[in-house]
């Protein structure tokens, strides 16, 4: 077949997948047969290797109940072409590949725009999905909670707004008005376009009201002398395995993309006998769709509130690295303070060859606030429990503190935090001597 010169295709044999269908499909043929294109651009300077975004992507498609996932390939492009974001060669090629294999859904790991989206459903004619769709479709499969369904209905419809322009051609067709006023009328995309924005706006109000709840429960645990370990990562690094084994919960926890969507909080005692909250939260991706991060911000928003993070890295994946690059630069857009302690969980050593478990060890000898654990088997757990416990028990200081009578609830919260070391009582109120830590004291000042 003819194409650019710059370009090629790499073929990747997939095995089958020995799992029963998910959902409510009960046969084979039941299943959308799906194929995986990774566009490779010369001048993109991603930190990923193609086949690994490519091996990302194939895993996504898996996680999404109903696909059947025929084949992937790895499509290399000297650049984008803005109306078919491949060349008119390949394009060609890939049809013929389609046709073929009895595709019924391609899903392009990357941003396909409405224009090109269209253009190559009716080259291909086929149904088309671009990175951004694909999750989306995935996390509307998994919310569970009431304001998991409201978050991915925004992202979705903020997603639709700019899809208006694909092949229905009846939303170009004008409409007309009542003859009161000249002109032609609105045109149906622009009908469709106001009918979403008034869904928009709806959804905002209730997740608004989503937003009071979560912040008056905040408020609430401020109270409550509980220190919080708030648990992030890229997706499927084992933070829910992780979870239940601190706390024996049972969330669900499988080798599968954005296994869980809803966060979860569950109380734990650390080795000290102090009491404290675990929370799991959403994982992360690269190129985390900026629709996704906005909607589910309230949600992510718990982890601004954490006293400790502790960031989940798959150890055994070959681009741990780079997930976990990926993973900062969302903290960082989330606004999480640099003021918040944070420790690096070095998660599924059982995954771990022996030749690359000397170099991991080797490696933890240089780092500082690292721990290698296996959450499926325990290895490595009690010291991470003993390092989140002294994390609590960091450096005090000393300090003198009068408190009227009519600040009981603060008094209530000093003592249950067990910070006061003498106190005695004047017309002025609490004379309190009292010993603490910067972070008791700066939940303190925000009572």
């Amino acid at each position: 077949m003819s194409g650019q010169p710059d370009e090629g295709i790499d073929d990747f044999d997939l095995p089958k997948d020995p799992r029963p269908p998910r959902g409510t499909h009960d046969t084979a043929e039941a299943l959308t047969r799906a194929y995986v294109l990774h566009p490779a651009v010369k001048t993109d300077r991603k930190r990923r290797l193609p086949e690994h975004g490519l091996a990302e992507a194939v895993s996504l498609a898996a996680a999404l109940p109903g696909l059947d996932v025929i084949g992937a390939q790895i499509v290399r492009l000297s650049k984008v072409a803005p109306g078919l974001l491949f060349g008119t060669g390949k394009v060609e090629e890939i049809k013929t590949l389609l046709k073929d294999e009895k595709i019924d859904l391609v899903l392009v790991d990357g941003t396909v725009g409405p224009v090109q989206q269209r253009n190559l459903e009716k080259e291909w004619g086929v149904k088309l999905l671009d990175r951004t769709g694909l999750i989306l479709e995935i996390f509307a499969d998994r919310a569970r909670t009431r304001e998991g369904v409201l978050q991915v209905e925004l992202a979705a419809l903020s997603y639709q707004r700019s899809r208006l322009v694909r092949a229905w051609t009846h939303l170009e067709r004008q409409r007309g008005g009542f003859g009161f006023v000249g002109g032609p009328g609105e045109t149906q995309i622009e009908t469709d376009r106001r009918a979403i924005d008034d869904e928009v706006i709806k959804l905002k109000r209730q997740l608004a009201q989503v937003v009071k709840t979560r912040e008056l429960h905040r408020a609430s645990r401020r109270k409550v002398p509980f220190p919080i370990v708030a648990l992030v990562g890229y997706t499927n690094a084992g933070k829910s395995t992780l979870f239940n084994r601190m706390t024996g919960a049972e969330v669900l926890a499988k080798d599968m993309l954005f296994a869980t969507l809803d966060p979860t909080m569950r109380g734990i005692t650390l080795p000290s006998g102090r009491k404290g909250i675990l929370s799991d939260t959403v994982g992360f991706i690269s190129d985390l769709p900026t629709a996704l991060v906005a909607a589910f911000r309230a949600t992510l928003e718990e982890v601004l509130e954490a006293d400790l993070i502790a960031h989940v890295r798959d150890i055994s994946h070959p681009e741990t690295a780079e997930q976990a690059a990926d993973v900062a630069d969302i903290l960082t857009s989330l606004g999480v303070s640099a003021d918040t302690p944070q420790i690096e969980v070095w998660n599924k050593l059982d995954l771990v060859t022996p030749e690359a478990r000397a170099a991991l060890d080797a490696n933890l000898s240089n780092r500082a606030n690292v721990y290698a654990i296996s959450a499926l088997t325990g290895e490595g757990l009690p010291a991470l429990l003993d390092a989140i416990s002294a994390a609590f028990d960091e450096a005090k200081t000393e300090t003198d503190l009068v408190l009227p009578f009519a600040e009981g609830r603060k008094y209530a919260w000093l003592q249950a935090e067990g910070v006061v070391v003498q106190e005695q009582l004047d017309d002025a109120g609490w004379q309190l001597h009292l010993r603490w830590t910067p972070r008791q004291e700066a939940r303190f000042a925000a009572l």
